[in-house]
């Protein structure tokens, strides 16, 4: 007959066992949740992986470490999070402009920000041509409906500047509207400003080898020659007076309130990390101290009984 005391310390020694590999179950469940995490990130970057033998850098200089571009990557998207919670408990309302010629690395930079970022805080205004309405309406007011509100940061790939450049360099526009947008935009944004907007403008500069290589890539590349429209091929042709159309923009537009900042972007890792770090110290967040979270019980009603579910509603498991 087996001694009491001895049955009460193998349930105890049973239950140790259990616990731990619960714990360590538990433990491989967080591993891989965080590896699918940084996965999302991994599978933005696997164009440049993917071309990474054929990619040249324009400066001489050699490319970004990838350990550490994925390092200091993460670490400002945290700050992201912060900057995120700060703008949505203060009501504050932020724009970014992002600019630039085709190709220069716009998207990338804003993939980045806002890929961890919740999209009813920080959203993308990236308008299309505008319509026979639009065309008729003040030129800044289809712009205005996608400003923020309080708590909301808006990233605008391309922004009412279209005016000083392909609208001009194409011909979309005429002289008379051309001069009138020079004579509206600093007012427009001094309003802007007023109002508690914070407004900040990127240039992103590439050269045009650059350029030139980046468009080839696209031609060649089947994931990416959506990304080439015949208006992109005929401002190739154009690029001189497109670099005038941008001289005079920053000449002009170039404001004390609200002024240009340019992105060397013929690296673009280097100009993401670069464009994120110097956006976060242009604006004064803090740490945003919130109640802890805790998970309750989970509800049970012994009345409830979960129905069939037919197997022709799941979708097949082919991986």
């Amino acid at each position: 007959m087996t001694a009491p005391h001895v049955t009460d310390e193998a349930s105890h020694e049973d239950a140790l066992r259990d616990e731990a590999s619960r714990e360590e179950a538990l433990r491989a469940r967080i591993h891989q949740e965080m590896a699918d995490s940084l996965d999302e990130e991994l599978e933005l970057e696997l164009d440049d992986i993917r071309l990474e033998e054929l990619e040249h850098d324009g400066a001489g200089q050699p490319s970004i470490d990838r350990k550490f571009y994925f390092r200091e990557l993460l670490r400002l998207q945290g700050e992201l999070v912060k900057l995120q919670d700060w703008v949505q408990h203060e009501k504050k309302k932020v724009v970014v402009l992002l600019e630039g010629r085709d190709s220069a690395g716009k998207g990338g930079v804003i993939k980045r920000i806002t890929q961890r970022l919740n999209p009813r805080v920080c959203r993308i205004a990236a308008l299309p041509a505008p319509n026979e309405r639009e065309r008729t309406q003040w030129y800044f007011q289809r712009y205005v409906s996608h400003l923020p509100a309080g708590g909301e940061i808006v990233l605008f790939d391309r922004s009412w500047y279209n005016r000083a450049g392909v609208e001009k360099v194409m011909g979309f526009c005429t002289d008379e509207q051309y001069e009138e947008f020079f004579n509206s935009v600093p007012e427009f944004e001094r309003m802007l400003i007023r109002s508690g907007t914070i407004l900040l403008k990127y240039w992103f500069s590439i050269t045009d080898e650059e350029q030139a290589f980046r468009f080839s890539m696209r031609i060649q590349d089947p994931l990416k020659q959506w990304k080439l429209s015949p208006m992109d091929v005929e401002a190739r042709t154009r690029w001189e007076l497109y670099t005038k159309a941008k001289e005079t923009m920053l000449e002009r537009t170039h404001l004390a309130d609200s002024p240009w900042w340019i992105v060397d972007a013929v690296d673009k890792k280097r100009a993401r990390l670069n464009c994120i770090s110097h956006l976060l110290s242009q604006i004064p967040y803090q740490h945003v101290t919130h109640q802890p979270v805790m998970l309750p019980p989970r509800v049970r009603n012994p009345d409830y009984h979960r129905g069939p579910i037919p197997p022709e509603m799941y979708v097949p498991g082919r991986y």
